[in-house]
């Protein structure tokens, strides 16, 4: 295989140019741990609350 080619200097000065322009950037909001934590939990308990239902009116229960 054949090693890798570098970039010529005025190339390079392109793509640092672009990486640094935020083109390729987008604002987002800040990550909530604790709100992913409680979706989970809810659909979890919605989940369980209709298997268990549907176990009680089945007669498994």
């Amino acid at each position: 295989m054949p090693a890798a080619k570098r970039l010529s200097p005025e190339d390079q000065q392109r793509v640092d140019r672009y990486l640094t322009s935020g083109v390729h950037q987008t604002d987002r909001k800040p990550f909530r741990v604790w709100r992913l934590f409680a979706f989970i939990w809810l659909v979890l308990g919605v989940m369980s609350a209709i298997s268990y239902w549907l176990a009680i009116n089945h007669g498994v229960i």
